[in-house]
């Protein structure tokens, strides 16, 4: 069996500050966090950017600026850039970042879905900022619009500087588009399938839906593809678990789950690499490295960045 990368997602945009104190907003506590992260055995950091201020989503490349570089200096681990942005971002303001930095890795929504967390709104009277509510409750009526044109677009533009791709499939169709993607030649193996369960809106993280993610890629794309999973919220570690069972990398991170274990907030993005790294070590699973990673994905590694 192949050694398990471990990626970590920090922070995301999503969660809003009020329901955790732990989530990191300024760019300071992402570095921080995303370093003691790699520290802790994290191969990949997949990062978003917030608002230094209130702690909302961004995407201007001067906040991804402020952190980038310190992780970067500060750390061996890949670099993985967000291109979902977050809800009501333009295409183009969701490309900035990555197309300044030219990273060794970015993400890439495979469609589009709907992400339904506005039944959390009433959950967190009084909020910290006047903008969590809205931002929650809005969800109702939102898509996170991720058309095949989006996608080309996203290929054909970071593509020929040598980025390659995290495919979040959220869905079975998902992966189809991956295949059709590349059959025209616009993705190139080896394919990272990051396989999304129990986003509200989307694929469940019931067993038989990893059972069915990982046999339908197989089908697809033979040996031609590195799967990595994670589980929404309660379902981070069983599915993480259960993914490293089938052979596949995993995703842990505060963007994914507050928590690590029932009622209980994470205090850091490291504790829950950490978590996910003792059970790895129960199963007998070995650790990517960095470097190892960068081999098993075909990364042109991190010289080759504008950072």
């Amino acid at each position: 069996m192949a050694k398990v990368i471990i990626s970590c997602a920090s922070t995301g945009s999503m969660h809003t500050p009020t329901m955790s104190p732990f989530l990191p907003i300024t760019p300071q506590e992402i570095a921080e966090q995303s370093i003691a992260a790699a520290k802790a055995g994290a191969a990949i950091l997949h990062l978003h950017a917030r608002d230094p201020i209130d702690g909302r989503p961004t995407a201007l490349p001067e906040v991804f600026m402020q952190f980038l570089p310190q992780i970067h200096a500060a750390t061996d681990a890949v670099i993985n850039i967000s291109t979902g942005g977050g809800p009501g971002m333009s295409m183009e303001d969701r490309l900035k970042a990555a197309v300044a930095v030219s990273p060794e890795l970015c993400s890439l929504n495979m469609g589009t879905v709907n992400p339904a967390l506005y039944p959390l709104a009433p959950r967190y009277e009084p909020y910290r900022f006047e903008w969590e509510r809205p931002f929650l409750e809005g969800m109702e009526d939102i898509i996170s619009k991720n058309t095949h044109r989006d996608i080309r677009n996203i290929i054909e533009t970071l593509g020929p500087g040598g980025t390659r791709f995290e495919m979040e499939c959220y869905e079975i169709g998902h992966l189809y588009n991956v295949a059709s993607f590349a059959d025209r030649g616009l993705l190139k193996p080896p394919f990272l399938i990051q396989s999304v369960l129990g986003v509200p809106g989307a694929m469940s993280a019931h067993p038989e839906s990893v059972y069915y993610m990982r046999t339908t890629a197989d089908r697809l794309f033979g040996k031609d593809y590195v799967w990595s999973l994670f589980g929404a919220g309660r379902h981070q570690m069983p599915t993480c678990t259960m993914g490293a069972i089938m052979g596949s990398s995993v995703r842990v991170g505060l963007e994914d789950s507050l928590f690590i274990s029932k009622g209980q907030l994470a205090n850091s993005n490291a504790e829950q690499v950490l978590k996910i790294r003792r059970i790895l070590d129960e199963l007998g699973l070995d650790i990517a490295t960095p470097a190892e990673a960068r081999e098993m994905l075909g990364l042109k590694g991190r010289d080759n960045v504008n950072l």
